[in-house]
């Protein structure tokens, strides 16, 4: 069942990171490591359809380590996107919690 609802909540989780400021890979993914047990393979692929979806765009930043980075950048339509997801999030937790009966 975690499996499950990971999947499904994936997307706003990124989204909201990046609400909170421009990032790249590996450190979306340390955010969301421990608690949704997410690893560098399955941002990568979730990061191009972000892209796609015109959600996210990227630029390069130079590093004093390395490779200069790719970081990721919330557009207005993830913004957007970001805000149904959440309102969507509430409606259905909200549901699950009347019939487990949990008060809201």
């Amino acid at each position: 069942m975690k499996t499950q609802l990971k999947k499904g909540t994936l997307d706003m989780c990124v989204l909201a990171i990046l609400a909170g400021r421009d990032s790249y890979a590996y450190e979306i993914v340390a955010q969301l490591a421990d608690g949704l047990d997410m690893s560098e393979g399955t941002i990568y692929p979730l990061m191009r359809r972000l892209q796609n979806e015109k959600w996210v765009s990227t630029y390069l930043v130079e590093s004093e380590s390395g490779p200069p980075r790719k970081y990721y950048k919330l557009e207005p339509s993830g913004r957007a996107q970001l805000a149904q997801m959440r309102r969507d999030w509430q409606t259905f937790a909200n549901e699950v919690n009347k019939i487990l009966g949990v008060a809201a």
